[in-house]
């Protein structure tokens, strides 16, 4: 079970630029060194190789006592890191990859693995599509008796927080886009947020399924979601994420029309309001420019948000670049 696993140096650099980071990164083969003992696992890497990371946690691939294959992960201690053991107890492998073991005080769990070198991303996006709206409609459970659901975020809270947030932050960068494109954002917060809704189905929803959070089984047999953010409301709210990437498998000419049209059709195959996930878009795509303008040397990545929430609104925004010149998540 002893082994030593390389801290990618992503992950290092990533978490090197602040105090916590720091500590953290400090602490990680620790642990890495526990969690194996706890659960009995041996490290499944190639001798130099790296395991795999995303933004705020390492990926370990492991085997079990029994030699069954697995993934031993550790995030770092954040909000969203809390919450995604409870949303994959509540999922409990139904369209999601299923938690084998968890352990709150250090943010590691195990969970079945699943071929990181095989995601949606490089599938043909007619057949993408048909997988995602498939999983939606698994992941789309209704709160129940069970623990954990009064934890989860609400996304019409969410949408009333973005009614007061969304013009302040708007005014303190200076106005940076015209105000019709916050507008849009607003009205859907206010006609969706938790005072003014009129009718939902809340599900628990992954507002980070895009293509690369969807992996292959390792047997064939099909895909499941990996990362979730969890929030409780309209299941439409996940269909942006797969607008903002894949931006450039869209056609060189009116790449506009076909971003609504392949919104259109995640809708369709997951059996959601195409409308409503279209506003949503706009919601989630303008809050995303802001949070990239406040980083700073973001640009790119503010003018493509930009673009996706101005398409998905009907309208167009003078000045930004074409589709495929656009900086790309892919």
């Amino acid at each position: 079970m002893a082994a030593t696993v390389d801290i990618p140096d992503d992950l290092q650099r990533r978490h090197a630029r602040s105090p916590g980071g720091r500590a953290w990164l400090a602490g990680l083969p620790g642990l890495i060194t526990s969690a194996l003992r706890r659960w009995q696992l041996t490290v499944d890497l190639p001798p130099g190789t790296q395991p795999w990371h995303g933004h705020t946690g390492i990926v370990v691939p492991v085997r079990l006592g029994d030699g069954t294959a697995a993934a031993l992960k550790i995030a770092f201690p954040f909000a969203e890191a809390v919450l995604e053991p409870i949303a994959l107890s509540l999922w409990n492998g139904h369209g999601m990859v299923r938690m084998l073991e968890h352990d709150p005080a250090t943010c590691s769990m195990v969970t079945a693995r699943l071929d990181a070198g095989a995601s949606l991303f490089d599938v043909p996006l007619a057949e993408a599509v048909d997988v995602w709206g498939g999983l939606v409609r698994q992941l789309s459970i209704e709160p129940d008796g069970r623990p954990g659901w009064d934890r989860i975020p609400q996304i019409a809270a969410t949408a009333e927080r973005y009614c007061d947030e969304l013009p302040a932050r708007w005014d303190d960068l200076n106005r940076p886009f015209p105000l019709w494109l916050l507008e849009a954002a607003l009205e859907v917060c206010q006609t969706r947020g938790a005072v003014a809704r009129r009718e939902s189905r809340d599900v628990l929803v992954h507002t980070d399924l895009h293509y690369l959070n969807i992996l292959a089984s390792l047997d064939g047999s099909g895909y499941l979601a990996i990362d979730p953010q969890p929030q409780v409301g309209d299941a439409e709210f996940a269909v942006a994420p797969c607008l903002w990437n894949r931006i450039r498998d869209l056609p060189p000419r009116n790449a506009e029309a076909a971003l609504r049209r392949r919104c259109s059709d995640l809708a369709a195959g997951a059996g959601l309001d195409a409308d409503l996930a279209a506003a949503w878009s706009v919601v989630r795509e303008v809050e995303n420019a802001l949070s990239y303008l406040e980083a700073r040397n973001h640009g790119g990545d503010a003018q493509r948000s930009l673009w996706v929430a101005a398409t998905m609104a009907g309208r167009s925004l003078p000045g930004l670049p074409a589709a495929h010149d656009l900086k790309t998540l892919d």
